[in-house]
């Protein structure tokens, strides 16, 4: 009989499980202080080590902070391509769309486009113009729920977020990315109450929980046998000027 796989193996298995082979669109679309950006940043460096061609493009025109072109020299270190305003743009507080992240929409076999989104409906906005090139099943567009924010610390906050970004994108939630927790005040117990109000919010409105997203000295942590999708390791990335 061939021994238990040890917790780390499992959760190498389930980490790279988190995009199926057929995905290749992701829209990750969350509200200030949701983690949203970490989680994307971290989920295209986490493909990359996968054979996988990944690109990911600054969407977010709401939040001008912690935004994932702070991170492009890290990720371009790894062969990710970032699509993220030109030359001194690059820092602009200003709407910018580039004419380049309309060719993201539909990647070539091989390679996944992450969009990352912020502000919930109001920047979910920006994807209502690209919605006559997506049919359905062309893309995943996944809800970050952070237990521990307002507006999606109870069931019914995440149902109207979910609901006012699916009007404002006229785009079909296709999943849950769980990111529950307090910087580094966050305890495996955080993690769990995310998961358990996420657990509910799927079930109201039949959407799947794709990932849940740990900060990575917790990830191994026995507390977490109980989940059984896929678990992002989340390294920080995205630090305040201070910590840098």
């Amino acid at each position: 009989m061939s021994p238990e796989p040890r917790s780390e193996e499992r959760f190498a298995e389930r980490r790279s499980a988190v995009l199926g082979p057929a995905e290749r669109l992701l829209m990750v679309v969350g509200g200030y202080g949701s983690g949203k950006t970490e989680a994307s940043v971290n989920l295209a460096l986490d493909l990359s080590r996968y054979a996988v061609s990944v690109q990911i493009a600054d969407l977010d025109l709401v939040n001008p902070y912690f935004r994932c072109r702070e991170a492009r020299a890290l990720m371009r270190r790894h062969g990710i391509r970032v699509v993220v305003p030109p030359d001194a743009q690059v820092y602009a507080d200003l709407p910018i769309v580039l004419p380049e992240i309309r060719a993201l929409l539909n990647p070539p076999r091989g390679t996944v486009s992450i969009l990352d989104v912020g502000g919930d409906d109001v920047g979910a906005r920006v994807l209502a113009s690209f919605r006559p090139d997506l049919a359905e099943g062309s893309y995943e567009l996944w809800q970050v729920i952070n237990a521990r924010r307002p507006f999606t610390d109870t069931v019914a906050g995440c149902l109207r977020v979910q609901q006012a970004m699916e009007a404002s994108s006229r785009l079909k939630t296709t999943g849950l990315l769980v990111n529950t927790h307090l910087c580094e005040e966050t305890t495996p117990e955080i993690v769990l109450e995310g998961w358990h109000l996420a657990r509910e919010v799927s079930v109201k409105r039949g959407v799947p929980i794709r990932a849940v997203a740990v900060m990575e000295h917790l990830a191994s942590s026995p507390h977490f046998e109980s989940i059984d999708v896929p678990i992002l390791r989340l390294r920080r990335r995205m630090l305040p000027p201070w910590l840098q």
